[in-house]
């Protein structure tokens, strides 16, 4: 598998509701980041499915290389 597109070298901050399911980018080519659109097709890279445990501010990673995917555990301050 190649190296993911880094999107930014920063978290997105995304307000999520209780139960509801995310798609995360882990390409880092969607258009739509932190969110999957689709561009990954073709490659090995797939959609993250994450479900917000509680309604809060989440802090999704940018720059796809988090060990705690799909959200930011500051990998982005190594690269």
């Amino acid at each position: 598998m190649s190296d993911p597109v880094i999107a930014q070298k920063a978290p997105y901050s995304i307000d999520v509701e209780a139960g509801q399911t995310y798609w995360w980018c882990s390409c880092g080519k969607s258009a739509n980041q932190p969110f999957c659109d689709g561009a990954h097709k073709g490659s090995d890279f797939r959609p993250m499915e994450w479900t917000a445990p509680k309604t809060r501010k989440a802090h999704f990673c940018g720059c796809k290389h988090a060990v705690n995917k799909p959200l930011c555990d500051g990998t982005h301050g190594k690269i």
